[in-house]
């Protein structure tokens, strides 16, 4: 079955490229806000990421952009089925032509980071995981007309690439606010990052956040950020 539990939801996975994973539910778990009326995922998959923030805002009404038909349809049916279906809404689209007049207080996206790596053998992966070279230039752009004067955008991404994205941010006007390095474990390099950008210049936060203390086994922390969402936790 592709159904995957959280405490105060449910996710069907069927039919979508990208599974729930790892990167997803920190994206999820870890943006903060203050109390955001309008909410943006883009490229909400399975929705996961949509859904961990209406449980966490209860106040917002989140909108869900997503490009492939299958994962768009997935992704309604997993909202409706929700006890926050009333404050969901997917729209099957890409974001460049995603037209809207309201201004998102936050804008999240685990998005597609193989920027002209090797292309992946599934071609409804390849659109999942794959970005042509101006896809991140262009989401910059877009989330800059997208956010209000105080909204934020939340990426999380490999290393090299969130450091082009910052690049291309400072180009389009948004700017660096914070930085979490995502690490397996303490004896290993990050190997993500999710930023924080916005329409502000603020003293940038940086910190370490750290998945496993030893073999399957997660710290503290790990547990703690996700125990209102895993039921393992």
């Amino acid at each position: 079955m592709g159904i995957f539990k959280f405490k105060q939801f449910e996710v069907d996975q069927t039919g979508c490229a990208m599974k729930i994973n790892t990167d997803g539910v920190l994206l999820g778990a870890m943006v903060n806000a203050q109390r955001p009326g309008h909410i943006l995922d883009i490229g909400t998959g399975t929705g996961v990421i949509a859904l961990m923030l209406a449980q966490r805002f209860p106040e917002a009404f989140i909108s869900a952009v997503e490009i492939d038909e299958q994962a768009a349809l997935t992704a309604e049916k997993n909202f409706r089925l929700s006890a926050f279906a009333k404050r969901l809404s997917v729209y099957h689209t890409a974001v460049q032509a995603f037209a809207c007049n309201q201004k998102f207080d936050l804008i999240v996206s685990n998005p597609p980071f193989f920027v002209n790596d090797l292309k992946s053998a599934e071609e409804k992966k390849g659109i999942a995981r794959h970005a042509d070279e101006g896809f991140f230039s262009m989401l910059v752009e877009k989330a800059n007309d997208l956010l209000s004067a105080e909204g934020a955008l939340w990426l999380i991404l490999p290393l090299k690439q969130a450091e082009e994205v910052v690049q291309l941010a400072d180009k389009h006007g948004l700017w660096l606010l914070e930085k979490v390095h995502i690490h397996s474990d303490a004896s290993k390099p990050a190997f993500r990052q999710i930023i924080k950008l916005g329409k502000g210049r603020e003293e940038i936060q940086e910190s370490h956040f750290y998945i496993y203390e030893g073999l399957k086994v997660h710290t503290a922390a790990y547990q703690d950020l996700l125990k209102d969402f895993f039921l393992a936790f």
